[in-house]
């Protein structure tokens, strides 16, 4: 879980300082995975009873508002 986390913000620094908007897409697409993968972690946490359903939930949410952010962050990349 602390590899998929600090890879989240570690990509994105990587990825804007790349000098191409294709290689800052392809770090954000690779960042979203890091995203996805540390939901699941939780998901599984909280069923191996790690994390609380609440703090869970509340990791979750927060990671599924990272991951609408990034989403926004590839799409407006994508306009001239």
């Amino acid at each position: 879980m602390l590899r998929s986390s600090v890879s989240i913000p570690s990509n994105i620094a990587e990825g804007s300082e790349r000098k191409s908007i294709p290689d800052f897409q392809r770090f954000i697409n690779i960042v979203q995975g890091s995203a996805a993968e540390l939901r699941t972690q939780i998901y599984i946490s909280r069923e191996v009873n790690i994390f609380c359903d609440s703090d869970a939930k509340e990791l979750i949410e927060e990671l599924k508002s990272i991951s609408k952010m990034l989403q926004s962050l590839h799409s407006s990349l994508k306009k001239p």
